[in-house]
């Protein structure tokens, strides 16, 4: 019998085979009608029909980023809708194809396969693998979720969630400001500007996030999947995943018993869910240790109300609460 991960790497292939055949036949009706506006390889158009450069961002905190660096300059698409965990997303063909008309393509690899598979077959000239401006963390130890059966990530060797860190995001702001100005010289000093008051937000955001976090009772935090590595990292805090970087990864009887004995001896108060992964295993666990469950947002999508800054903000309440922060 066919398995989870099975079907959808078949699904994602499929997928991925219409996308090139509407990929061909968009760009030879390009080539037949003479639409080369913008310079895209295949006589493909990189800007929107406004005129501006087409910017792409492949998940929310990216898209965020590219509207706040772009500004009015830049027509900026996410591929990942509201509500959809992002490590899921499915690309269609009219998606890919327009991927081949982007100026520049956002993402970070190792999140989704997907995108990482359709920027290396169609865009590779024209994207941006945001982990590729800072220093990355390692990826969890695979021995810490052994048995564990989910769709998994690309093969990398660090953890893809660095967004979480807004030290390292800030850094990011800054070199998209430079990509943006090769990319649309006549607009270049603006993109440079805003990368900078966005990496300025970011400081302030990090400084706020430092100072709630000095003095607390606790430190560890039990989350749904470790996606919170960057921000335990920057702020001294102690993760410990139910499940690994996979969010849809099904953890096993030895670790689910594994992190109810650390909870036990930690005293956590509190097991972390998400808005996008089930809370069914997290609320066991909680009920098992005896304690309560509160929404940790790994912000991958956007927030119902709000933005970035908006969502880590509430997870540094969140936190406070959790681990009695003075």
């Amino acid at each position: 019998m066919m398995s989870e991960s099975s079907r959808r790497i078949r699904i994602r292939n499929a997928s991925l085979a219409a996308s090139a055949a509407l990929l061909a036949a968009t760009t030879a009706c390009g080539a037949e009608t003479g639409s080369t506006a913008g310079g895209s390889p295949g006589g493909a158009s990189s800007v929107s029909t406004d005129g501006k450069p087409a910017v792409t961002a492949a998940m929310y905190p990216l898209q965020w980023l590219a509207e706040r660096v772009g500004g009015p300059d830049a027509a900026v698409t996410g591929l990942t809708e509201p509500g959809v965990e992002p490590h899921d997303l499915e690309l269609s063909p009219v998606q890919v194809a327009g991927m081949e008309k982007t100026r520049l393509i956002v993402y970070i690899k190792g999140v989704q396969p997907a995108v990482d598979e359709a920027v290396e077959q169609h865009a590779a000239d024209r994207a941006f693998d945001a982990a590729t401006s800072v220093t990355p963390l390692p990826a969890v130890a695979e021995e810490e979720h052994e048995g564990e059966e989910g769709h998994g990530h690309e093969e990398v060797d660090y953890d893809p969630h660095l967004w979480l860190d807004p030290a390292r995001f800030a850094t990011v702001a800054t070199r998209l400001g430079e990509k943006l100005a090769a990319a649309d010289p006549a607009h270049a000093q603006a993109y440079k500007e805003r990368a900078a008051a966005t990496a300025a937000e970011l400081a302030t955001l990090d400084r706020e996030l430092a100072k709630g976090l000095a003095a607390c009772s606790s430190d560890a935090i039990v989350t749904s999947h470790a996606a919170f590595g960057y921000l335990a990292d920057r702020y001294k805090l102690h993760q410990i995943g139910i499940s690994g970087l996979d969010p849809d990864a099904e953890p096993s009887p030895a670790r689910l018993a594994e992190v109810a004995k650390v909870a036990k001896q930690e005293k956590v108060t509190t097991i972390f869910t998400e808005t996008l992964v089930s809370p069914k295993v997290a609320e066991i666990l909680a009920q098992e240790v005896g304690a309560k469950t509160a929404v940790l947002d790994p912000v991958e999508s956007q927030p119902s109300n709000g933005d970035y800054l908006s969502a880590m903000r509430q997870n540094l309440s969140t936190l406070q609460a959790a681990l009695s922060c003075s």
